[in-house]
């Protein structure tokens, strides 16, 4: 592939929690007419800091002034672009079916099971089934439930972490707190 080609990147941005910083992340990404693809956002396993799980289509070269213009912002503490070789990685799909359909057809029941879904509840007037798994397989099982009479269907951003043995952002993190010139009042 070429270094030119638009690949499917996953941009992993670890920052402090403040108002605004997604409003600030998008704009960077429509200055560039990238568009963002998914989007998910929580705590990470360190304290205090969020991380902030983005998909887009660019090239290597683009994801590298993109990522420059990330970190410029001052809530961001450092922010990483991989491709999927090197990440874990998953989306949930909950799908909402008629339960009088869904009854009416024997198929769906074996469908939910091909597919590794699962059903989270069922009342007289619909069923919510959830899929964990790569974005090809909740879209395959969209498109085999649409006969069926799909309602309601959402998808998550991606969750993601990377196949390295550390968190990217730690060995940062250590090294910026080893550069930092000690307290004066220690020397007391």
């Amino acid at each position: 592939m070429s270094r030119n080609q638009p690949t499917l990147y996953t941009i992993l941005v670890f920052s402090e929690n403040h108002v605004g910083l997604l409003t600030q992340l998008s704009n960077i990404f429509t200055r560039r007419c990238i568009n963002i693809e998914s989007v998910s956002a929580s705590a990470s396993a360190m304290p205090d800091i969020h991380k902030i799980t983005l998909t887009c289509r660019s090239t290597p070269e683009m994801m590298d002034k993109v990522i420059g213009q990330i970190e410029k912002r001052i809530d961001v503490i450092r922010a990483f672009y991989y491709n999927d070789s090197e990440m874990v990685y998953q989306e949930m799909a909950l799908y909402k079916i008629s339960t009088a359909r869904m009854l009416a057809e024997n198929h769906v029941e074996r469908i939910i099971r091909h597919f590794g879904a699962r059903i989270l509840e069922i009342t007289p007037e619909y069923t919510v089934i959830e899929k964990t798994g790569h974005h090809d397989e909740t879209d395959a099982l969209f498109s085999e439930l649409k006969r069926y009479d799909i309602k309601q269907f959402v998808r998550s951003g991606r969750v993601a972490i990377t196949r390295s043995p550390i968190e990217h952002v730690d060995e940062y993190l250590i090294r910026r707190d080893l550069q930092k010139p000690k307290d004066l009042s220690d020397n007391r």
